[in-house]
């Protein structure tokens, strides 16, 4: 994928959850400062610590969320995809990147300039609305992170995550998601090889079933709490 900045078009932004219910007009106020982009796998896009100015949506691919590259401890916070910002946090306070994020895989990204996407904010409520709607979701997530880390066992950790990352595909829990149990070691504060037992023995005691590149959850997993 070549990683070449291009303009977008109005149907591009409106297949885009935030930009969904725009007006043609308001989108097409959008074209001239929404820039589109493709990077490849392993690219970093911000750095804890950065100062942002640019706000990102992930049109395809998947990104990590990961804090403590530097100090070799490193814990993803979370992965995110289609339809999902990162970078505003930094936008709306003006402080530091808090995290690091790394493309997992090749991605589409469209961006926002921080003037841009205050002026967006300012002139359009839908927007403002979506920005809050991600940043709410996103503590309700550590919330619940915390939670796990303080009160759960190994177990319940893995337990929830699934549960956490499952869709409901044809009335089943289904993990679409790759991930490797080191990333999910990070994800859930244990060792890969702690995941790798944990996985193994939730998978033999029926909790879920692997097929193929997919994990499909079982009604009988342990719901955490």
């Amino acid at each position: 994928m070549s990683a070449a900045s291009t303009s977008v078009s109005t149907s591009v932004l409106k297949s885009v959850p935030m930009f969904s219910a725009f007006r043609e007009d308001q989108l097409r106020a959008l074209v001239p400062v929404v820039v589109r982009r493709g990077v490849p796998r392993g690219t970093v896009l911000m750095r804890e610590g950065d100062q942002v100015d640019v706000l990102y949506i992930v049109v395809s691919g998947r990104l990590k969320v990961m804090m403590g590259e530097a100090d070799g401890k490193e814990m993803i916070l979370g992965i995110i995809g289609p339809g999902e910002i990162f970078g505003e946090m930094g936008l709306i306070d003006d402080g530091p990147r808090s995290a690091t994020v790394i493309a997992i895989e090749p991605c589409e990204l469209l961006s926002v300039t921080k003037r841009a996407f205050k002026q967006c904010l300012t002139e359009n409520v839908e927007v403002a609305l979506a920005v809050l709607r991600v940043v709410v979701r996103r503590l309700r997530q550590a919330d619940r992170k915390i939670g796990s880390l303080a009160m759960l066992d190994v177990y319940g950790r893995v337990a929830r995550l699934l549960l956490d990352m499952s869709e409901d595909v044809n009335g089943q829990k289904v993990v679409t998601k790759r991930l490797t149990k080191q990333d999910i070691g990070r994800m859930v504060g244990a060792s890969r090889e702690m995941v790798h037992k944990v996985m193994k023995d939730l998978e033999m005691s029926g909790y879920f079933e692997v097929r193929g590149s997919t994990i499909v959850l079982r009604d009988t997993i342990p719901p955490p709490h």
